[in-house]
């Protein structure tokens, strides 16, 4: 899918969305839509993607401004029709203050649900054969965490608002798969005080997130490891997960 296909990610200025936008520029892309908040960040990431043919189209734009979202996935469906749209971008909370919470809810569900929606709706008119959705969420979504609270109730709003529209959009030939990465070199890890077991290079990352969307994977969560740890913890009961999540390392 990745030869020729017009492609737009949100949060394209650093982490996963960076890498994400490079992987497919350098694989054949043909035109790769890309927003960020950060003017300088943003042209320096279309330059570099550019050098490798790509046609790009940068715009500085805040995916919590729902009507400019909308404006901004027409504008580029009707430049090129669009294959696969990348909900990606988010941000960490920090601490629990009710402004850090308030902005952690905005861009981490609002920002997904502007990108969400009118990309369903643009997908249900088009005709290309290749309709993909591909959203954010983290393996913090799989159960609560007492270190980031907010954040990994973001995460899970994401993880099952997709796993449910996965099955609702099958009958309108659109794909979408769920992306819970564990630990990945962004500015948000940057900041991190506590252990980040099999950490991960972004642009590693961005090589299986291709991969498993190119592979129609309706989940795709790495490292096994911590995939398998979130899901067998998710599956505990209250008393047992309780105790195991009450002793993880707090944050500085």
């Amino acid at each position: 899918m990745i030869k020729n296909a017009n492609i737009l990610i949100t949060g394209a200025t650093s982490g996963i969305g960076e890498a994400l936008a490079l992987y497919y520029a350098q694989n054949g892309a043909a035109h790769l839509f890309i927003c960020g908040r950060d003017k300088t960040r943003l042209a320096d990431i279309k330059q570099r993607c550019e050098q490798y043919g790509t046609k790009v189209y940068a715009e500085l734009l805040d995916v919590t401004d729902s009507e400019s979202m909308r404006k901004w996935i027409e504008k580029s469906n009707q430049t090129a029709p669009l294959n696969l749209v990348v909900a990606n971008a988010g941000v960490s909370t920090g601490e629990e203050t009710e402004p850090n919470v308030r902005n952690t809810v905005q861009t981490n569900v609002c920002g997904v649900v502007n990108t969400v929606l009118p990309t369903i709706e643009l997908y249900k008119r088009s005709t290309v054969s290749e309709k993909h959705l591909a959203m954010l969420s983290s393996i913090a979504g799989y159960h609560g965490l007492p270190t980031a609270p907010s954040y990994s109730a973001s995460k899970a709003f994401v993880k099952t608002w997709g796993e449910a529209l996965r099955l609702s959009l099958k009958k309108d030939d659109i794909k979408v798969s769920v992306i819970c990465p564990g630990f990945v070199r962004s500015r948000i890890t940057d900041k991190n005080t506590c252990p980040m077991p099999f950490f991960m290079e972004a642009p590693r990352a961005a090589q299986i997130i291709a991969q498993g969307i190119d592979k129609n994977k309706g989940i795709i969560s790495f490292p096994w490891p911590l995939r398998f740890s979130a899901w067998l913890m998710s599956c505990l009961p209250n008393v047992l997960s309780d105790l195991i999540y009450g002793n993880l390392p707090k944050k500085v």
